[in-house]
């Protein structure tokens, strides 16, 4: 009997496969391309079902006619208007209440799981938001279903991750490679989903990950059409854009002031949360106070329900005045349902803000400045992505989203102005996306994707060296020479009587011949530097390096919290060379620049 045939030995086997695929996928960049290219067309079926899901709950609640949805110009019983977003808040605010009893944490996202986890996300908590997604948008709050379709299509692929162990850089790759893949699907559009990726999720685009991400688009856009039977567009362009010389500096003036409403957009939201954090009465209260809100608005203005016409072109022949209105209402409505609790995002509000504005400008260009001759077309299409690029912090992927859409390089290139000067805006004058200013306010210290988490586990504590050596403040520069001479110490540290930090001493200043004819009337007190500048235990490499810069010293102490008390010290150049050394290793773990090729 061959080895092969005892039973044991094959139940041996067959227990041990799993582990052979996990370090088959581990070793293999194709195996992670394939693996890639698989869950993006799982994460396609699950946009496309989850589209169908909202589009059909939405005909139902809203009773809506047939060929039509949900924003779009369609005649909708007033009661219905009012009713479904209150009556929606109300049984979303009752399920949050529960839901926060039976797990309390906060749901992790894919930046943040990639900045600060490792690329490590809850499955269980990602359909948990999708569902609470659903229902926000299925009642008509004025919110996205993109958050949802990221959530889950990241969740997945980072499940499947770990389910297979492989790599911390692999594992965020994956995650990145799921939220392509659900842009991708959502808007079929596989450039736009594969640099949101890039820009949002992996915070930067290597040779490593530009095959898995893409495959991951593609595959998703395919499954994602196919099931659903026609794409759905990425921006409904207008027809006839063209943009000439000088037409670049409109461009330009447009990306700025996109840049200042994206702002206000993102403060809105904020200040909408602030004022129902103020309200009296039950919290599970406010999502139906804030549906019925956006009811009251939709009574004037319907597009606000739900994601609106998103990347649609606004209807100019309804005047400036209109448009003006519809512009605010869309923000108030926004602001209202996030405030008050619905779930969502911004994707899709912010290209409907951005065609509205855009829309907006060139009606006034043409009233009050014809001779300019500027193309309206082109500058909805510039506003759609200035402002979208602002508030959502992708600018690439805005561009790349209408080139897929018009196929004009001219056009793209106008966008691309614009965007340039959007972003520009906000990082200076805001310093947040939509995304990482919802970090800030949680008190979350990250303002993007890069991998950050390594910051917090390498703190000072860890970082230190103990063999610090301290002397009394009041001790003479001669008996201090005495205790150190020249070249057995580079710097030592005073305290006070009561052993508290008071100054780092320089030795080589202390054996200066010009202090000689001073020895015995010198202290150490007169030589301390740095009195106020102290490291803290727990800071990470982050403070540590900010902390040098800050004060100019090149060692410090850490001391213990709300002490003075020294525990040990830090040169800067130590934790400069600790920090490069990490970005190396981090580096080359991600790219797997193993070997010139690849990993050996």
């Amino acid at each position: 009997m061959t080895e092969s045939a005892i039973p044991g030995n094959r139940a041996e086997s067959a227990a041990a496969a799993p582990a052979r695929a996990r370090h088959a996928l581990r070793d293999s960049p194709l195996a992670l391309i394939v693996l890639a290219a698989t869950l993006g067309g799982a994460v396609g079926a699950g946009v496309a079902m989850l589209h169908a899901a909202v589009a059909w709950a939405q005909r139902t609640a809203f009773h809506l006619p047939a060929g039509t949805h949900l924003g779009a110009d369609a005649a909708l019983a007033d009661w219905r208007v009012v009713a479904v977003p209150t009556v929606g808040g109300l049984a979303l605010g009752l399920l949050l209440a529960g839901l926060k009893r039976w797990r309390p944490r906060d749901i992790v996202d894919p930046v943040e799981a990639n900045a600060l986890f490792g690329g490590r996300m809850s499955l269980l908590d990602s359909v948990r938001l999708t569902y609470l997604t659903l229902i926000s948008n299925a009642s008509g709050a004025s919110v996205g279903m993109e958050a949802a379709y990221t959530q889950a299509g990241s969740g997945m692929t980072s499940r499947a991750g770990q389910w297979l162990r492989v790599r911390r850089g692999d594992l965020r790759t994956l995650v990145g490679c799921g939220a392509a893949a659900a842009i991708a699907a959502a808007y079929s559009a596989p450039l736009a989903g594969a640099f949101y990726a890039f820009e949002l999720v992996l915070g930067g685009y290597t040779l490593a990950t530009l095959a898995p991400v893409g495959a991951a688009a593609g595959v998703s856009v395919a499954v994602a059409t196919w099931l659903s039977g026609a794409g759905h567009a990425a921006v409904a362009a207008p027809a006839g854009v063209a943009l000439y010389g000088w037409d670049y500096l409109a461009c330009a003036g447009v990306g700025f002031l996109s840049g200042w409403l994206a702002i206000a957009a993102m403060q809105a939201v904020t200040l909408a949360e602030r004022a129902f954090r103020a309200l009296p009465g039950p919290v599970w209260g406010r999502p139906a106070l804030g549906g019925f809100g956006v009811g009251l608005l939709a009574l004037a203005f319907p597009e606000v329900l739900g994601a609106g016409p998103g990347a649609a072109p606004p209807p100019l022949e309804i005047g400036a005045a209109a448009l003006a209105a519809l512009l605010v209402t869309k923000i108030l409505a926004s602001a209202l349902s996030l405030g008050a609790g619905f779930r969502g995002g911004l994707f899709s509000a912010s290209l409907f803000l951005g065609a509205l504005f855009g829309g907006l400008l060139g009606l006034l260009a043409e009233r009050y400045v014809p001779g300019l001759g500027l193309d309206a077309g082109a500058l909805i299409l510039v506003g759609m992505g200035a402002v979208a690029a602002g508030v959502v912090g992708g600018p690439m992927t805005m561009v790349l989203l209408v080139l897929e859409a018009t196929a004009d390089l001219t056009a793209a290139a106008g966008v691309l102005t614009g965007v340039v000067v959007s972003t520009t805006v906000v990082r200076h004058a805001f310093g947040y996306s939509f995304t990482t200013w919802r970090f800030h306010l949680r008190g979350v210290p990250i303002r993007g994707a890069h991998d950050v988490g390594w910051m917090g586990e390498l703190t000072a504590n860890r970082l230190m060296r103990r063999d610090h050596k301290t002397v009394p403040e009041t001790t003479t520069l001669a008996g201090l020479r005495r205790l150190f001479p020249l070249g057995s110490v580079k710097a030592v540290f005073a305290v006070d009587t009561a052993g508290r930090y008071a100054g780092v001493v320089d030795m080589a200043a202390v054996h200066d011949p010009s202090y000689d004819p001073e020895l015995e009337g010198m202290c150490v007190r007169d030589l301390a530097l740095h009195r106020d500048a102290v490291l803290g235990e727990r800071d990470d490499i982050r403070t540590v390096l900010a902390r040098f810069r800050d004060s100019e010293a090149e060692i410090l102490p850490v001391t213990a919290a709300g002490e003075r008390a020294i525990l040990g010290y830090i040169t800067e150049a130590f934790a400069l060379r600790r920090y490069s050394r990490e970005l190396e290793r981090l580096r080359g773990e991600e790219t797997g620049d193993q070997g010139l090729y690849g990993r050996d």
